[in-house]
């Protein structure tokens, strides 16, 4: 197991290829496992992800901040303290209400990622 140093923010410009739209955010890999990997995300007020899908699913924990979106077209909204799961091969979007941040387990591993 991996884990990078908790300090060590990085760009976030895209997800899935696909441009952020009004702005961009960062992350920071938290653990690397043999069956997923952890990563911290931010995304400043108004920031958020286009209708994308992956082939990995996608378990949210939402630390600080408001997001909503949408799940296959279902409107979806976290507040601190709740999770939310973006399941392998569904579409769904992501956008900040305000500074958010949270915790994104994405499992299986992908390549590139490491």
């Amino acid at each position: 197991m991996e884990i990078d140093e908790p300090h060590t923010w990085h760009p976030l410009t895209n997800v899935e290829g696909l441009p952020l739209t009004g702005g961009h955010g960062k992350f920071r890999r938290r653990l690397d496992g043999t069956h997923g990997v952890l990563f911290e995300i931010y995304y400043p007020a108004g920031v958020g992800s286009p209708v994308h899908h992956h082939e990995h699913d996608s378990f949210i924990y939402l630390l600080e901040g408001l997001v909503f979106g949408t799940v296959h077209g279902r409107a979806v909204r976290l507040e601190p303290g709740t999770t939310l799961l973006h399941p392998r091969g569904i579409p769904h979007t992501v956008t900040a209400e305000v500074d958010s941040r949270w915790l994104e387990f994405k499992a299986p591993p992908q390549a590139g990622w490491h």
